[in-house]
């Protein structure tokens, strides 16, 4: 049983009292909640570029990985006063949600003392909910299929990508797979990026039935790996860069180059794109942020990539059945 442990911390100028440090949350490798809260705190000077003014849902795993884990989309309401949140309105609820906003150190380390392992964002500033700010491929392999085989989905993406003049990034989910980010931080809306990411997964699957799916129905998905379009839509998160995930070991969604994915595919070797949180800390280290483009590079949807994805008559469709509603944010 884990000794009761709690310490009083000043970070930035901002008092927080940790609880449990001691606790193991992951049992396979006795990897402690205060070393959750390390990693989060060195990793802070990357991470925070890429959490900053996106609304976040909290997946928590107060027990452990082992254990039963919640996700938490209103921010809690015992949060300090000091901690932002995005003011949400929900549609589907009928009313405003509050959103934690992780802005700066002191509330990521607040966020990890409540064991929140992996932090999932949404691909918009909560300033312009219905503008995303990339364009997102999640590639998930179906068994016995690996990482391997989303390695080739992604560089086909990301040279049909290059094709229409558009740079990619990647990194891994830290789960299975890989996913692909096309930024674009230009105006540009979901119903642009959805039609795009579906017929290009659409595409993919007829050109390449033996590799690759477009629908997230199980019996499909053997062997192959699900071209995931769906996350590109305002209602979703996904799981932000430096995030932790809850598997036997603190893997890490880790940004990788091309180069990596490349020389993962010709080895066919999996372990090649696995990094926990220690190997993580020393890339940023040695490599920097990798994933940096990804908010700084400013790129269009061009027209030709539209018009190959048969997306100028899905938008067409779209705009006429078109209806109020949805969720707005304001930052808090």
């Amino acid at each position: 049983m884990a000794k009761d442990t709690s310490v009083e911390v000043k970070i930035d100028g901002r008092t927080l009292k940790l609880t449990n440090l001691e606790k193991v949350l992951y049992p396979e490798v006795g990897f402690t909640k205060a070393q959750v809260i390390d990693y989060y705190t060195r990793i802070a000077p990357v991470l925070l570029t890429h959490t900053h003014d996106h609304p976040l849902t909290l997946k928590r795993y107060p027990n452990g990985v082992d254990g039963e884990f919640f996700y938490e989309k209103n921010c809690p309401k015992h949060r300090p006063d000091w901690v932002e949140t995005a003011k949400v309105w929900s549609g589907g609820n009928n009313r405003d949600m509050y959103y934690c906003l992780a802005q700066d150190l002191p509330t990521l380390v607040w966020l990890a003392n409540l064991a929140t392992l992996e932090m999932h964002t949404s691909l918009s500033l909560c300033s312009n909910l219905p503008e995303p700010r990339t364009l997102v491929f999640d590639l998930d392999p179906g068994p016995p299929a690996t990482i391997v085989e989303c390695c080739r989905i992604g560089l086909m993406l990301r040279d049909l990508f290059a094709d229409h003049g558009l740079d990619s990034c990647a990194k891994t989910s830290g789960s299975k797979g890989l996913q692909l980010y096309v930024p674009l931080n230009t105006k540009v809306d979901y119903n642009q990026t959805k039609v795009v990411s579906k017929g290009l997964a659409q595409y993919f699957e007829e050109k390449h039935p033996d590799l690759a799916v477009h629908k997230q129905l199980k019996e499909l998905r053997t062997g192959r790996v699900l071209i995931d379009w769906s996350q590109n839509d305002e209602y979703k998160t996904t799981v932000n860069v430096y995030s932790l995930r809850a598997r036997a070991r603190p893997t890490v969604s880790t940004p990788v180059s091309w180069d990596e994915v490349e020389k993962c595919l010709k080895a066919k070797d999996p372990s090649l794109l696995v990094f926990d949180s220690d190997q993580v800390l020393k890339r940023v280290d040695k490599l920097g942020d990798l994933f940096e483009p990804v908010i700084k590079k400013k790129q269009k949807l061009p027209k030709s990539l539209l018009e190959a994805t048969g997306g100028t008559v899905a938008l067409e469709k779209m705009a006429n059945r078109r209806h109020g509603g949805g969720r707005r944010y304001a930052k808090q």
